[in-house]
């Protein structure tokens, strides 16, 4: 009956977090960019620290933040549109506005290629940017003998984030010693996908599959953006997938923000064909990821052993009573599930229509690039019996837990704490209401 009591109490209150979490057309569309996505350009410069309780002092940081800004998967996601507006260009197809976008796709091929898949120049500079303000707002934490440890997954745009965050650190206090290391040795829970989360989002999973392509082709509206760029609809009849380019542009546009190119392609759409190509890979991203009810909870306990291990590790700072910070980095995947698994305000829904999914949860409000989570522990030296208090922040924003506080954004660890183990030995599935199941 408690455990019963518990489940409910917990999904009470996501459910009156997600009451104010509503995504609009109108946030969506007055800034272009986080149509984007889990392409969204880290949106941080300034991040938000309410002044600390008297007497208290930080101590200790876990962090765990994606990679930072990188280029497209692979150079052919960018290569095959490229191909296709030069073809149109040989045959004397193109519009003068297609005659534009083939530039702006050439200006960007130039400077991918080889790089698919690679941090970005500005992805180095979030992550240093981020290191300096966790440094400027918790310097106590950074002191000579602090204790500081980096692991990364080993792909390089996780392990250049994790070089570029630890160097920005370093050049505030040289004397900082920080241990990095980027391999397999982590993965078992930097990175954990457990079978039953890997079969159940497998391409043989039709179940899965049928609604999200379904979705992809109702949102899909190529004919007016080909007339624009083509000058002969006969020509594209023939030789072009209108649906492909259509998805090959906007990933093109959706990353240009991440480059160093200064120019944009979210001027060839309109906003309404934005907003419904940002809600297919939305909804795929929470299919797959989060917290999507028919996952049968995969996704979300997928981040149990990263959250033990953020647990655990913290508490042996509190216990020992050492300073200096844990960071770990690798991918929206893991970050995803964290935020959902710690009950984060606005990271997780309950909904299985795609077209509703939107009001409840944002891939970009969650993970864009180098997204990130922060644990900021506060302890009293002056007072040996005082609690430690903790901090939760998503992308440098003081965040709310269900978890009781009469000081937020600041809650008492052992309190913090008792709520993350639940969540670990609490199977997800067990939060969702049984109609959605």
């Amino acid at each position: 009956m408690k455990r019963t009591s518990t489940i409910l109490t917990l999904f009470a209150v996501a459910s009156n977090f997600l009451a104010g979490a509503q995504t609009t057309f109108e946030e969506v569309t007055s800034n272009l960019d986080k149509s984007g996505g889990v392409y969204y350009a880290y949106p941080v410069s300034e991040a938000l620290n309410t002044p600390v309780p008297e007497g208290y002092e930080p101590f200790y940081i876990s962090h765990f933040s994606r990679h930072g800004s990188r280029y497209l998967i692979a150079d052919d996601d960018l290569n095959q549109v490229v191909d296709v507006f030069d073809k149109a260009h040989e045959a004397g197809a193109l519009t003068p506005l297609g005659k534009e976008v083939r530039g702006k796709l050439l200006s960007f091929q130039t400077e991918m290629s080889g790089r698919g898949g690679e941090l970005t120049p500005l992805g180095e500079r979030q992550h240093r940017a981020i290191a300096s303000r966790m440094y400027e707002a918790n310097p106590g934490v950074f002191d000579d003998g602090a204790v500081i440890t980096a692991v990364s997954t080993p792909v390089m745009r996780c392990a250049y984030s994790m070089m570029a965050f630890t160097e920005a650190l370093k050049e505030r206090n040289p004397r900082l010693k920080i241990t990095r290391e980027s391999s397999n040795r982590h993965l078992a829970y930097l990175n954990y996908h457990s079978p039953e989360s890997n079969e159940f989002n497998s391409s043989s999973n039709r179940a899965l599959k049928q609604p999200l392509e379904d979705f992809k082709a109702r949102m899909t509206k190529p004919d007016r953006l080909m007339a624009t760029l083509f000058s002969d609809k006969a020509y594209v009849d023939k030789h072009i997938d209108a649906s492909e380019l259509m998805w090959g542009l906007y990933w093109a546009a959706s990353d240009l923000q991440n480059t160093e190119q200064g120019t944009s392609l979210y001027d060839i759409f309109t906003a309404e064909e934005l907003f419904d190509l940002w809600q297919v890979p939305n909804y795929d991203f929470y299919i797959h990821n989060a917290s999507y009810p028919k996952s049968r909870g995969l996704h979300v306990d997928n981040a149990n052993r990263l959250l033990t291990n953020i647990v655990e590790t913290a508490q042996d700072y509190v216990t020992t009573n050492r300073k200096g910070a844990t960071l770990r980095f690798a991918h929206d995947g893991n970050l995803i599930p964290l935020a959902a698994r710690m009950m984060i305000e606005d990271t997780y829904g309950m909904e299985n229509c795609p077209d509703s999914l939107y009001k409840s949860w944002a891939n970009f409000k969650v993970a864009p690039m180098a997204g990130n989570i922060q644990l900021i522990f506060y302890r009293n030296p002056a007072d040996a019996d005082a609690p430690v208090m903790t901090k939760v922040m998503l992308n440098e924003r003081e965040v709310r837990v269900p978890v009781d506080t009469d000081n937020f954004p600041f809650y008492r660890w052992d309190a913090l704490k008792a709520h993350l183990v639940k969540m670990t030995e609490t199977p997800f599935d067990s939060l969702v209401p049984d109609h959605l199941k």
